[in-house]
């Protein structure tokens, strides 16, 4: 049996080229075994879909007094590089809760200090929708449906068939020139 789906969806008044949602980051625990869990930071975490993992800034280990548990090797924009791994627990918009994740530290934008990757990202559903000049943003965990705006029906649907002439009605005047009404000249059934 699954989890019961969490999810949460954003709107943003106008079109939006970069996805920045708020994020609560604390150390990294299992919320069905701690008494008392530490406390959760508040931070802007930018979406991208071109990053393999999650990255935290320096900012959001200090804030968090978090300690690394490992060094591994990381590809950017600008090359490879060392960088330290670090325990985390995300908590995404409407509390969509993430335990146990493993980060990297690393240069981020401004105005963030999370980068979300593949690795939330292809837990669940991410969908983003533009209609009316409004940005609208939807997450959940886990999967529970394809969604899809083409499908097999679709792709082998047939056209609809044109006519190379209108049609004629069965009281407009014929076609051939008679000067009869088309259902008593050539639209008379045999």
């Amino acid at each position: 049996m699954h989890p019961a789906p969490r999810s949460f969806t954003l709107s943003f008044n106008k079109i939006v080229n970069v996805l920045i949602t708020p994020v609560g980051i604390s150390k990294g625990f299992d919320p069905t075994k701690i008494i008392k869990t530490p406390p959760l930071e508040k931070f802007n975490a930018i979406w991208d879909t071109g990053a393999t993992n999650t990255v935290i800034s320096q900012r959001v280990i200090k804030k968090c007094k978090l300690e690394p548990i490992g060094i591994v090797q990381v590809h950017t924009a600008g090359g490879t590089k060392l960088s330290e791994v670090f325990l985390v627990n995300i908590v995404l918009p409407q509390g969509v809760g993430i335990p146990y994740l493993k980060v990297t530290e690393g240069d981020l934008p401004t105005n963030t200090d999370v980068l979300i990757g593949m690795d939330i990202i292809t837990t669940g559903d991410f969908v983003i929708t533009n209609k009316n000049w409004r940005t609208t943003f939807s997450f959940r965990i886990p999967s529970i449906e394809y969604i899809e705006f083409i499908n097999e029906k679709t792709i082998n649907a047939k056209p609809p068939v044109k006519r190379s002439t209108p049609k004629v009605g069965r009281n407009d005047p014929c076609p051939c020139g008679s000067g009869k009404k088309y259902k008593d000249c050539c639209g008379k059934k045999l």
